[in-house]
């Protein structure tokens, strides 16, 4: 009788839910997996060596470039670890925009995530649903530092600039009418606050759409339920944070376990999972997005009645004002200064983490005076998650796998850097 073999198959790099680049490995009997061997490295940027060949500010707009859907998180990863090397203190304000536009971040990153999910697990109409949301989101990114995805805004010491008074206007087109524009424009004629304000309003009840479409659907609970189990104890062996470990019910969030910037102060909940399959992770996501939305109504809240600067003083790390620096020969060297060369962080070495929207996402920065890092070291979530992938697909059918890659959320980005 015919020995029958297991077979090799590649999933990806071509397959549309292999997220771009991931090209994986899956030996196979029959239709189950009995072995997944991602391959990565196909969009490794060496973004690690190149921080060391530019001075500290140069290095800052490589971070938006890593996961490129949680831009904002990934510099204040970078900024936070410069700060403590260098003991910048950074104003209040800033710290309040930081913390605000890291909760938009996360909305921003679980939206897509929800999207792109649910198109791999064939409920095309969530793409739709999270896209229109997200739209206002970016214009919120535009508004302040000009750029929709690669923001470089943060910088070692406070942020970029103040948030706007006015937001960006739609202009009437031959696709718009003048009257369909007006009313497009209609939350736009405040602030970014007020903007920001009029999203937080409106979102809850869109992500209620998002669960009537999803939560208690039977093709989405089959998709999902009991696929890639993993057990609270392989959860820590196997280094998962974020979302991933809180599926798996342990309640490990650096929000709150090791306060950053002004997280101490805000009122949140920490949603964390029963099962540790496919559909506690979802359920934690979408429970995030309104968690964060409560986070940016306390900041929109605060940063209203409580004006002040946006950036730390001193000009060895902080450029001058541009008034000063058109009337005074000291700024204007300062400026020239700090531009060319560079700010001079003090020798040693920092880790400086965030709670990313994947995960735990820190910085490992040595510094030896001068005006570059020695060494920079990035901790990715995703590069975790991903090893973990081997050991959640055995003993399930070809299409888990996309469940799977969609529930570990990654970005070939920060996997490869």
């Amino acid at each position: 009788m015919a020995e029958i073999k297991n077979y090799t198959m590649n999933f990806g790099p071509q397959h549309p839910a292999a997220h771009g680049v991931l090209r994986l490995v899956l030996e196979l009997d029959g239709e189950v997996v009995v072995r997944a061997d991602p391959h990565i490295g196909l969009l490794h940027r060496a973004t690690e060596k190149l921080a060391e060949h530019k001075t500290f500010l140069q290095a800052l707009p490589y971070m938006d470039r890593l996961d490129y859907v949680s831009m904002m998180c990934n510099e204040h990863a970078y900024v936070m670890a410069v700060e403590k090397l260098a003991g910048i203190e950074v104003p209040v304000r800033a710290q309040y925009i930081r913390v605000m536009y890291d909760e938009i971040t996360r909305v921003l990153n679980h939206l897509l995530w929800l999207g792109a999910v649910g198109i791999d697990l064939g409920a095309m109409t969530m793409f739709f649903y999270t896209f229109r949301d997200r739209e206002d989101l970016v214009d919120c990114y535009e508004a302040v530092s000009g750029a929709r995805m690669h923001a470089a805004y943060y910088r070692p010491g406070g942020v970029y600039r103040d948030l706007p008074d006015s937001m960006p206007q739609y202009q009437a087109s031959k696709i718009h009418s003048a009257a369909a524009v007006k009313q497009m424009n209609g939350n736009r004629q405040g602030s970014l606050l007020d903007f920001l304000e009029d999203f937080t309003n409106r979102f809850p009840k869109h992500i209620d759409e998002f669960e009537t479409l999803l939560t208690d659907n039977r093709i989405w609970k089959q998709r999902t339920v009991g696929i890639g189990v993993v057990s609270p104890e392989r959860a820590l062996a196997l280094g998962f944070t974020g979302p991933m470990l809180r599926g798996s019910g342990i309640e490990w969030d650096l929000r709150k376990k090791q306060p950053y910037e002004v997280y101490d102060r805000l009122d949140f909940d920490i949603p964390v999972g029963v099962k540790g399959d496919c559909y506690d992770r979802y359920l934690i996501r979408v429970e995030e997005m309104r968690q964060s939305t409560r986070i940016i109504k306390q900041c929109i809240e605060w940063l209203r009645n409580n004006p002040g600067p946006v950036m730390a003083t001193g000009n060895k790390f902080a450029p001058p004002r541009r008034e000063a620096l058109k009337q005074n020969m000291e700024e204007l060297i300062h400026h020239f200064k700090l531009f060319t060369e560079g700010m001079h962080v003090p020798a040693g070495e920092v880790y400086s983490a965030v709670e990313h929207p994947k995960g735990e996402f820190g910085i490992y920065l040595v510094s030896d005076g001068a005006n570059k890092p020695y060494r920079m070291k990035i901790r990715a979530p995703g590069f975790a998650h991903l090893s973990s992938l081997d050991e959640m697909s055995r003993g399930h059918m070809i299409a888990d796998v996309v469940a799977l890659i969609g529930t570990q959320d990654i970005v070939f980005g920060e996997v490869d850097r």
